[in-house]
């Protein structure tokens, strides 16, 4: 057991138990001439309402998200696939999470993964599938077992709410049965860990995963690698 008064510890997912595709949308942008941080600057324009909000809520497919995202890069001024967008979240599993979050359940710890996602709808599985086919069989058995690593596990695709929305948090809170200040919250994007933070939550932006796990040791008290 922890000595800390934190409960429980909080993941993103992709860009943080998986590797960011961050860095395929700079390989992207690179190779067919884009300005550095284009496919980042079209999901941050109207981020409560865009395509890529829309899909992370459930309220749209791959089948429509594609449209929608490639008249949001054309309204900025270049063409980008949406399909090609897609193609690009399909990270890696990074050990050095995963056993982390054994180790802290083996603390008696609460985890859980909150991540925004979306589904394979039924009339959209040939263009979902173009990201998922993307992974090896044993990548795909990687990912399947660090989610099943969770207590919790929180998917903006099933509870109609994303982060940065508060209520998106509220429900891992509930799932938890935790309060915010017993939280420890990574993600890789600050505009979703502001909002944590403001409940009270702690929270590691994670760019590089050694640092953010050193600094998460350090809030629990105990070593994690």
């Amino acid at each position: 057991m922890t000595d800390s008064s934190f409960r429980a510890v909080f993941f993103d997912f992709g860009g943080v138990v998986l590797t960011s595709p961050f860095e395929a949308f700079q390989r992207y942008e690179r190779k067919h001439g884009l300005p550095d941080g284009f496919i980042r600057t079209v999901n941050s324009t109207n981020p409560d309402d865009n395509a890529w909000a829309r899909l992370e809520r459930n309220e749209v497919g791959v089948d429509g998200f594609v449209p929608l995202f490639e008249a949001e890069a054309e309204e900025l001024g270049h063409r980008v696939d949406g399909h090609d967008v897609i193609s690009m979240l399909a990270g890696t599993v990074r050990p050095v999470m995963v056993d982390a979050i054994d180790t802290i359940k083996a603390a008696g710890l609460v985890t859980a993964c909150l991540t925004n996602n979306f589904a394979d709808k039924g009339d959209d599985r040939s263009a979902a599938a173009r990201s998922l086919d993307m992974r090896t069989p044993e990548e795909k058995a990687a990912v399947a077992d660090a989610l099943d690593r969770f207590d919790h596990l929180v998917e903006s695709s099933v509870v109609g709410v994303r982060k940065p929305e508060p209520a998106f948090y509220h429900t891992a809170l509930d799932m938890a049965a935790v309060e915010p200040t017993e939280v420890v919250f990574l993600d890789d994007l600050g505009v979703n860990l502001k909002p944590a933070r403001e409940m009270g939550m702690a929270t590691i932006k994670v760019v590089d995963p050694i640092d953010a796990l050193t600094d998460l040791q350090a809030l629990l008290g105990f070593e994690l690698f």
